[in-house]
């Protein structure tokens, strides 16, 4: 790492923020001179650093758009004087927030990369510290005066993903997160290998633009063998509500029955966008490849093609958010924005 290098760490909580307290045996929050206690390694790298802790820590499942948006100011702000960000944040919801950031943080030319652990840093098996290391390193990792991942990306255990094509698949094991329809960025091993066709790269000369508005009126509908009529106009009757991600079957298959076909149809013509995803890890949605999609078709349900439901969602939150025409709005959906998803 260049010895002129400056980091921001953005410090939200999580795992990663933890250590054990040695008279009662509890998890309790650390500050980040604690953290640079459990990890004399920072003071040896030679990168510059500044860290701005969250007060109070925010637990993962307690993520929201709001801190969405704290965390992307705190960026603009400091865009300019740092080389790269640094997110240690929870695990369980860290797709999300790596994926909305994808969406708020228009024309990024510097890496943001999203880390944490699976178990404390104050704990002897801890796999925080090499994920912290290594996502510094990327975070600083110049060629040419330029980075090498100026994307928001999530790193860990050792391997590098766009964070807007990332899961979360493990509770249990470090390697703890994965991209199915997307490669990795990098692998780390004895050194760190990128895997340059895959990165994006905007324009670096463009200036960072940060979309904060959010619009919160999304809601999952997830079909299974059985569903009841009741259940799916009961979701899409929500009041407010503006968008639904339907979880279909396979390629995007849903059952043939008329009332969901009119169910649907009628959610489209009230305004509702509804936005086909399968509920399948790997692979995509390919609406009217089979009947039972091109009923979906003819509904007005929109492919979400090989996104992530996380990426799908805040997606919807954020152009919910930034547009008000439902027609100008379906159009975004057909593309991909920030690499979250395939179009052919």
């Amino acid at each position: 790492m260049d010895k002129s290098s400056a980091v921001l760490l953005i410090f939200t909580g999580g795992t990663i923020s933890m250590s054990e307290d040695s008279s009662t045996g509890a998890l309790r929050p650390i500050d980040f001179e604690r953290l640079q206690d459990f990890m004399p390694e920072l003071n040896d790298i030679g990168v510059r650093f500044k860290s701005i802790p969250f007060t109070p820590f925010i637990d993962s499942s307690d993520m929201n758009p709001d801190i969405w948006e704290k965390m992307a100011m705190i960026i603009q702000k400091n865009y300019n004087d740092f080389d790269g960000f640094v997110i240690l944040h929870g695990t369980d919801t860290m797709a999300y927030s790596a994926s909305a950031l994808s969406f708020m943080l228009e024309n990024l030319s510097k890496p943001v990369i999203f880390t944490g652990a699976q178990l404390p840093i104050g704990m002897l098996r801890s796999d925080a510290k090499e994920n912290m290391l290594t996502a510094i390193e990327i975070a600083t990792a110049y060629e040419n005066g330029q980075p090498i991942v100026p994307e928001v990306c999530i790193f860990f255990e050792d391997t590098l993903f766009r964070g807007n094509r990332t899961t979360k698949k493990n509770a249990e094991h470090f390697n703890a997160f994965n991209s199915y329809n997307y490669p990795p960025l990098a692998k780390a091993g004895v050194h760190i290998k990128y895997f340059r066709s895959y990165i994006h790269y905007n324009e670096p000369n463009l200036k960072l633009k940060v979309r904060t508005k959010t619009d919160r009126n999304v809601a999952i509908l997830k079909l299974f063998p059985g569903i009841t009529q009741h259940t799916v106009e009961a979701i899409l009757h929500i009041p407010n509500l503006k968008a639904v991600v339907m979880e279909s079957f396979g390629a995007g298959n849903a059952p043939r029955k008329k009332w969901l076909f009119d169910a649907l149809k009628s959610a489209n013509e009230r305004g509702i966008i509804v936005v086909n995803r399968s509920q399948c890890s790997t692979g995509t949605v390919e609406m009217g490849r089979y009947e039972t999609s091109l009923n979906l078709m003819h509904a007005g349900v929109l492919s979400a093609h090989d996104c992530t439901v996380e990426a799908i969602v805040t997606k919807l939150m954020y152009l919910l958010g930034e547009f008000s025409q439902p027609e100008q709005i379906k159009q975004k959906l057909t593309i991909s924005l920030s690499g979250e998803m395939t179009v052919s």
